[in-house]
């Protein structure tokens, strides 16, 4: 054990956490840092290393014109760890940033470990002291423990919501047919070559769209009976939603000529690189919650894939998060427990870098708190972290959904810019800049 007294328990090794950590670490602020996996594990992490990836490896667009892209620039100016961590371990992915999953936490694990002010304890953490003088920041993600989460409930007073989330398989690259599946990025963005593409015509997906919408599913748990959350759905059930949805979404036929009739297939898959060595590829868009054998025969339905080996299944699993804006304050306390924090999922931020950024702000609000200050550090809303965090904060959203970045949660810009792209582009440039300037002011 480290034997620096510890100022900040933070319970949660995931991304969120891992973040936080760092962030008050390098602040001069001792961390206690709880992660229970491995000795108790969830139906989503494989592993007990921190800020372990349980879905997919990307972490969206890299691009200023995009929300993702623009909340990179913004935790780049914040000082993010963990986005530094992505960029070193970062594998082809077109216009996005993908990264090497085992790489990405195994160094995100050993930086925490290594460091002097971070105690790090693989063991699970039940209780929480609403009366204790010492902030302890809930990281836990959406998988928390029973005991943790209970804990949780008796003090905000309010019940947790459970929705879906999905992870989409890992394939093998010896096993493609690569006589048939060919390298291309859409419309040519990053190297040309970053994804692997699969070309149907139009009977090739009628025959798979009809196998995949009457695939036998994985048995349903109690908490898989709610609705969905719509950027997570598991493909079989937006198949369901009409013959084209797929083609509107993880299959939309754009960007990339079939190499063998020169024109735009009918229906196209991609497959992204899981790490480095290109020996795994994710299948895009295919969060599935099919049974391992319906996965084995309705993915090999496509063309390219019929002798594909899984490395990962796809799976479903329970993901849990606060009624935020009726037990937060903007600065991730509790309203009935100043001394308790959320960061990350557990309070509906919605995606990797959602995460990271938010437990970077809860670590600079607790940081603050300890070196006496009483006011929130809150992020101008005209940021897309901004923007994001002020949605969960907010006492007059009703009906709290997790939710990603997007340009839509930003205030308009004056005057009006109506051509798309360069409405998105000084909405970016703005983000930034207002990101720039308050960073100068507060970190």
């Amino acid at each position: 054990m480290k034997e620096c007294d510890p100022q900040v328990d933070i319970v949660g090794g995931g991304l969120a956490g891992s973040e936080a950590a760092w962030q008050l670490a390098e602040r001069g602020v001792a961390v206690r840092l709880y992660e229970m996996r491995p000795a108790l594990t969830t139906p989503a992490h494989h592993t007990g290393w921190c800020a372990e990836l349980v879905c997919s490896n990307s972490f969206k667009s890299d691009e200023d014109s995009t929300a993702a892209g623009t909340l990179k620039r913004e935790l780049t100016l914040l000082g993010s760890r963990l986005l530094a961590q992505a960029y070193h371990h970062r594998v082809p992915a077109g216009g996005a940033l993908a990264v090497d999953r085992e790489a990405f936490s195994e160094a995100v694990h050993r930086d925490l470990h290594e460091h002097p002010l971070i105690d790090v304890r693989h063991e699970e953490y039940i209780e929480l002291d609403p009366k204790s003088e010492q902030p302890t920041i809930v990281a836990a993600g959406p998988l928390a423990s029973p005991a943790l989460t209970e804990a949780l409930q008796d003090i905000t007073g309010v019940g947790t919501l459970a929705f879906y989330d999905a992870a989409a398989p890992l394939v093998t690259y010896e096993s493609l047919d690569m006589g048939r599946v060919f390298a291309a990025s859409r419309y040519g963005k990053g190297e040309g070559a970053d994804y692997l593409n699969c070309a149907l015509n139009e009977e090739e997906y009628r025959v798979f769209y009809e196998a995949l919408v009457g695939a036998e599913r994985a048995r349903p748990k109690d908490f898989e009976r709610k609705d969905l959350f719509s950027a997570c759905q598991p493909v079989e059930e937006v198949a369901r939603h009409g013959y084209d949805a797929l083609r509107f979404g993880a299959m939309k036929p754009v960007g990339i000529e079939d190499p063998r009739t020169g024109r735009y297939p009918y229906a196209l898959l991609q497959l992204r690189p899981e790490n480095r060595e290109g020996q795994l590829y994710n299948i895009v868009g295919f969060q599935t919650n099919l049974t391992f054998s319906e996965q084995r025969r309705v993915f090999s339905l496509i063309p390219g894939l019929e002798q594909v080996e899984f490395a990962r299944y796809g799976v479903m699993h329970k993901n849990t998060f606060v009624d935020a804006p009726r037990v937060m304050r903007t600065d991730f306390s509790l309203d009935r427990a100043r001394n308790i924090y959320l960061a990350g999922q557990i309070c509906g931020t919605e995606g990797y870098l959602e995460a990271v950024g938010s437990g970077l702000l809860c670590a600079l609000n607790v940081a603050a708190r300890l070196a006496g200050s009483k006011a929130a550090l809150t992020l101008p809303t005209t940021t897309v972290l901004g923007a994001l965090l002020r949605y969960g904060t907010d006492p007059s959203v009703q009906d709290y959904q997790p939710m990603h970045v997007n340009f839509g949660l930003l205030p308009p810009l004056n005057p009006t810019i109506r051509r798309k792209a360069e409405r998105r582009a000084a909405l970016s440039l703005r983000a930034q800049e207002d990101m720039r300037a308050w960073v100068k002011r507060h970190v």
